[in-house]
C-alpha cells in the first residue's frame, strides 16, 4: 500500500496544487492562481496545499497501527451492534434497580474505545492530526488565503502547525455547501500543544473550530456516520477550552478588525458627508432667496463659489422696505394722484394719526396750514399725503 493510498493527507511532488517553500511561485501568487472556489474537483485534485516551513513527522510504523486500530474497530463495531438488539437491555436506566440504559453501555463501549486508539497511536509513533475548521462557499477563498500566509510566515508559523489543505469545490453545486480546512500538527495528544494552536485561530484568524481529528481515525474510516458511533474527534473544542475563554479570544480578534479600519472609516463618513452635502446647502438657498426678495435684480450665480453664511448679508427687514419705498416715489413721479396706501401696509397707521395731526394744527396755526414749504419739509408718511390733498383741489 502506497503512502499517498493509505493516507490521504500526504502530498506527492508532482501534484500542481500545493505549495511550498520550495515552489517557484510566490505564495500569494499561488493563493490568487488556485482558490478552493474556483477549482473544481473532477476526481484528481480534491485538496489544495500549502507547507510551512516545519516538516512532517515520519511515521514508519503507519501500516502496523492502521492494522491494529481497523481490527479493534470492527469489534467494537460489533459490540455497539450487540447492545443496540439486544432486547434484555432496557432503554433508560433505572437507579432503583441499578439497570443501565442501552445509550449507557455503548457510551462506555465507545469511550473504552477511544483510550484504545490513543494508546495504539502511541505505541506506533502515529500521533499526527489535524484541527478542522469548515468555511461556506463565499468566504472560503478569503479565510484560506489568510491561513496559508499565517502558517508560511504569521502567527500559525510560530506554532507547532506545519501545513494545511482545503477542500475544492464538488462536481456539482450543493446548498449550504461548505468547505473543510485542515491545520497539521506532529501530535494530537500533546494537550499544550494543541491549545496553543488553538488560541492563535481564534485570537489571530476568529475561525470556528470543529475539534482535533487523529490521522490514524481518518486512515481506519472513523467519520461522524461511523457504525461503532465513536466519537470522531480527539479533542471537542470544550474539552480543551472553557466557551467563555473561546468567546474572550474570538472578540478580541474582531475587535481588533474594528479598530485597524480607520482608513475604511474616514472613506465612509467621507461618503456620508457628500452624499447630506445636498441638505448642508439648503440654508444657503434659502439665504439666496431672501436675497432675492429683498433685491429683485441679485443673480442666481452670485454667492455660489463662496457661500456666505447668512449672518454676512444684511438684515432682511432692513432691505425690504428699500424697494418699497422706491416704488413709491416712483408711483409718485408717473401718477401725482396715485395713492401709495397699498404699498405700505405699515405707514397706515402712522398717515392716519398724522392726518389728524394735522387738522389740529390747521386750527391751531394757519400760517403752517398756508405755507408751501411747510408742506414740502414733511415726513415719508406726509409726502404720501399730498396727492389726495391735489385730487381735492383739481375737483374744486
Amino acid at each position: 500500500m502506497s503512502k499517498q493510498n493509505r493516507d490521504d493527507d500526504s502530498m506527492l511532488e508532482s501534484y500542481t496544487y500545493v505549495w511550498s517553500p520550495e515552489s517557484t511561485l510566490a505564495l500569494e501568487e499561488f493563493l490568487g492562481k488556485y482558490r478552493p472556489s474556483m477549482v473544481q474537483d473532477d476526481g484528481n485534485k480534491p485538496w489544495i496545499w500549502v507547507k510551512g516551513s516545519k516538516s512532517a513527522k515520519e511515521e514508519p510504523e503507519h501500516d502496523a497501527a492502521v492494522e491494529e486500530a481497523t481490527e479493534m474497530l470492527k469489534e467494537i463495531t460489533e459490540k455497539v451492534e450487540k447492545i443496540k438488539n439486544d432486547a434484555s437491555i432496557p432503554t433508560r436506566s433505572n437507579k432503583k434497580t441499578g439497570a443501565i440504559s442501552k445509550k449507557e453501555l455503548r457510551e462506555q463501549v465507545q469511550a473504552e474505545a477511544t483510550e484504545r486508539l490513543k494508546a495504539i497511536s502511541v505505541k506506533h509513533g502515529v500521533v499526527s492530526g489535524k484541527w478542522l475548521i469548515f468555511a461556506p462557499a463565499d468566504k472560503v477563498d478569503q479565510i484560506w488565503t489568510k491561513l496559508a500566509i499565517s502558517l508560511v510566515s504569521g502567527p500559525l508559523a510560530a506554532t507547532p502547525a506545519y501545513r494545511a489543505k482545503v477542500a475544492t469545490s464538488p462536481r456539482s453545486e450543493t446548498p449550504n455547501h461548505q468547505h473543510v480546512i485542515c491545520l497539521y500538527m506532529p501530535d494530537v495528544y500533546d494537550e499544550q500543544a494543541v491549545k496553543e494552536v488553538m488560541k492563535v485561530l481564534l485570537r489571530n484568524h476568529g475561525l470556528n473550530l470543529s475539534g482535533v481529528k487523529s490521522n490514524l481515525y481518518t486512515a481506519v474510516g472513523i467519520d461522524s456516520k461511523h457504525p461503532s458511533g465513536i466519537q470522531s474527534t480527539v479533542w471537542k473544542n470544550t474539552s480543551l477550552m472553557k466557551d467563555s475563554e473561546i468567546k474572550q479570544l474570538k472578540d478580541a480578534f474582531f475587535a481588533e478588525i474594528d479598530s485597524s479600519k480607520p482608513s475604511g472609516e474616514e472613506k465612509v463618513q467621507g461618503e456620508t458627508s457628500k452624499e447630506s452635502a445636498p441638505a448642508k446647502e439648503k440654508p444657503k438657498f434659502k439665504a439666496k432667496k431672501e436675497a432675492a426678495e429683498a433685491n429683485i435684480f441679485v443673480s442666481d450665480d452670485e454667492g455660489d463659489g463662496a457661500a456666505p453664511a447668512p449672518a454676512k448679508m444684511a438684515p432682511t427687514k432692513s432691505r425690504k422696505p428699500a424697494p418699497k419705498f422706491k416704488a413709491s416715489v416712483k408711483a409718485a413721479r408717473d401718477d401725482p394722484f396715485a395713492s401709495t396706501d397699498e404699498d405700505d401696509d405699515e405707514a397706515k397707521p402712522s398717515a392716519k394719526s398724522d392726518a389728524k395731526g394735522k387738522k389740529r394744527a390747521g386750527r391751531s396755526n394757519v400760517s403752517k396750514k398756508e405755507s408751501p414749504e411747510s408742506a414740502s419739509n414733511g415726513s415719508d408718511d406726509e409726502a404720501g399725503e399730498r396727492p389726495t390733498k391735489k385730487r381735492k383741489n383739481g375737483g374744486k
